[in-house]
């Protein structure tokens, strides 16, 4: 009898605890899955949180921003970030724009001298290049949905964790699970997966676990979801009318199927959701939402972190305390990209001083910070080695996988005529390749019009908001002359204003161009950008649309058009047709 306790007692010791401390694997768990990572805290971590000062514990909740560039002693920005960074006031730094070199070597050296190790962070949802110049451009989320292969978004998700890695980077804010409903979002779009709820799950979460078992934390945003929404939160603040119900039977399910599935960090957007908070307060500050609905209803134990709180849905230029201890107050553990990360730091202590924020849930979430950066760490060094940079930020075999998806992803949408392809004999004369432009540049669609030169004799013309009278006339009369036309889309999104991102004379033209392209002249619209334009051309017989205006994608469109590449693309968002 006493020996059936003794190994009783010795299978519950072992089951709950190990030797360093840890708890044992939660059941049907892996060690990338939030359930695995924040079920369990060490000695060491609780050792570490009980020897930080207060200062210390309100500098790892901050995520402080560097371009990625190195600049030396004479940029302002990366003196007071060394100065931050030494004195522990914060915890992480995302890069913006610059090159893979210099931003590996700006990791090293903040790591280095560090007080702790930092998050380092960027928005790579298109890939490392999305940020830094030398690494792999991969396809929009729409283009890897249109692709409907989710091996190819886990192989995409593996490789861009790899090159971030090779330069120092941590976390990814990525993937986008919101569901772009609205064709008019001006700010998601072709961001998104879609707007399929079991589509964008079977993606969102292959880029989850793409991410994570290859050491990089993944982020899905932006909760609650800022698909339905027709304005820019970089501009103004978004007002979401949804209710609970439409919530948890739409735009949440792409949310609780990641934290199912085990992300590690949810990003709260700079939205108003007032039918759930009662007023325009945005998301990001907004205990009912932060706390109420991602911590306590959907249960998520992981790390929740705010969008950029330089954004204008939220800061006016004067209210970066007040904004900073609010979405602390919400639940917010990471505060991302203050545009002043002593004035977030010195705000938050006070705040915890004066009893307006506890100290215990300070402690909570930077348990929490611990609790990641312990899993990051405790494999790999903090630093990364530049020698090994060339080889490892932009390989053949990552290039190869962005070309496959991108090739995959090229969507017919319609061809009433059968115009496609445009084979080089069957145009007896020019073929009219028409530029269309939401804004005026001399550059945009240059390498487009070379690739469409090697096959076929084209004239090419710019349609954009400064065209005049004159211009359109001309247009007119070359389309009545070609024997094709060619109009080649390079708008990326609609406008925040509910309103095509097109002047009225440029919409009335491209009605009036079928009056020039009669039955039996092929008639052809490329989008190298957002599907939805078509919904306001439903005249134009022949639909071609690659979701991105990438050099990959202009040669894509026209292997399509030539009948190179057969277009298997399948659309993933609803159009009206």
């Amino acid at each position: 009898m006493k020996r059936s306790i003794i190994v009783c007692c010795c299978f519950f010791i072992l089951l709950f605890a190990r030797g360093d401390g840890r708890a044992l694997a939660e059941p049907g768990y892996r060690n990338w899955q939030a359930q695995q990572i924040f079920s369990r805290s060490t000695p060491k971590i609780e050792e570490a949180l009980k020897n930080m000062s207060l200062s210390e514990k309100v500098g790892q909740m901050i995520i402080a921003q560097i371009e990625g560039r190195y600049n030396g002693s004479v940029d302002k920005n990366y003196v007071v970030l060394d100065r931050l960074v030494t004195e522990g006031k914060v915890g992480g730094i995302m890069f913006l724009k610059g090159s893979a070199f210099s931003a590996a070597m700006l990791s090293n050296h903040f790591q280095s001298i560090a007080p702790r190790p930092l998050l380092m962070s960027a928005d790579m949802e298109r890939g490392l290049a999305m940020r830094l110049s030398g690494a792999t451009q991969f396809p929009p989320n729409m283009a890897v949905a249109a692709a409907r292969d989710p091996k190819l978004a886990g192989a995409m998700a593996e490789a861009i964790a790899k090159e971030a890695r090779a330069v120092g980077l941590d976390q990814n804010y990525a993937p986008t699970v919101d569901l772009n409903i609205n064709p008019m979002n001006p700010i998601i779009n072709t961001r998104s997966f879609g707007d399929d709820v079991p589509l964008t799950i079977t993606m969102s979460n292959a880029i989850i676990e793409g991410l994570q078992s290859n050491g990089v934390i993944a982020t899905v945003k932006h909760f609650p979801g800022h698909g339905d929404v027709t304005v820019d939160s970089h501009i103004s603040l978004p007002v979401l009318q949804a209710d609970r119900t439409k919530l948890d039977n739409y735009e949440l399910k792409p949310f609780k199927a990641a934290i199912d599935k085990g992300v590690i960090s949810v990003m709260i957007g700079h939205l108003a959701v007032p039918n759930i908070t009662g007023t325009l307060e945005p998301a990001s500050v907004s205990k009912t939402i932060v706390s109420g609905i991602l911590r306590q209803d959907l249960g998520f134990q992981g790390l929740i972190i705010t969008d950029a709180l330089n954004m204008n849905a939220l800061y006016n230029g004067n209210n970066l305390a007040d904004i900073s201890v609010k979405a602390v107050q919400a639940g917010n553990d990471l505060l991302l990209f203050p545009p002043d990360p002593e004035v977030t730091h010195d705000a938050v202590m006070k705040a915890v001083e004066e009893g307006l924020i506890s100290e215990s849930q300070i402690n909570a979430s930077v348990r929490r910070i611990l609790q990641v950066k312990e899993w990051l760490f405790a494999n790999r060094s903090r630093l990364v080695d530049l020698n090994r940079l060339a080889e490892d930020e932009s390989p053949e075999s990552h290039k190869d996988l962005a070309k496959k998806i991108a090739e995959r992803s090229v969507t017919l949408i319609r061809d009433n005529n059968n115009y496609l392809p445009l084979k080089a004999g069957s145009t007896n004369g020019n073929v009219l390749n028409i530029i269309l432009q939401d804004k005026k540049n001399s550059e945009t669609g240059s390498e487009f019009m070379k690739k469409l030169d090697r096959f076929y004799p084209v004239t090419h013309i710019r349609i954009d908001p400064e065209t005049d009278a004159i211009g359109y006339a001309n247009a007119a009369d070359l389309a009545s002359k070609s024997s094709a036309v060619i109009l080649t889309s390079y708008v990326q999104a609609l406008s925040g204003s509910g309103t095509l991102k097109l002047t009225e004379k440029q919409q009335a033209f491209i009605h009036n161009l079928k009056n020039f392209t009669p039955n039996g002249k092929p008639f052809i619209f490329v989008s190298l950008g957002t599907p939805y334009l078509i919904n306001y051309f439903p005249e134009i017989p022949t639909y071609l649309c690659t979701y991105s205006s990438n050099e990959m994608s202009e040669e894509n469109a026209v292997n399509a058009i030539r009948g190179e590449l057969k277009p298997q693309g399948l659309l993933p968002v609803t159009l009206q047709r």
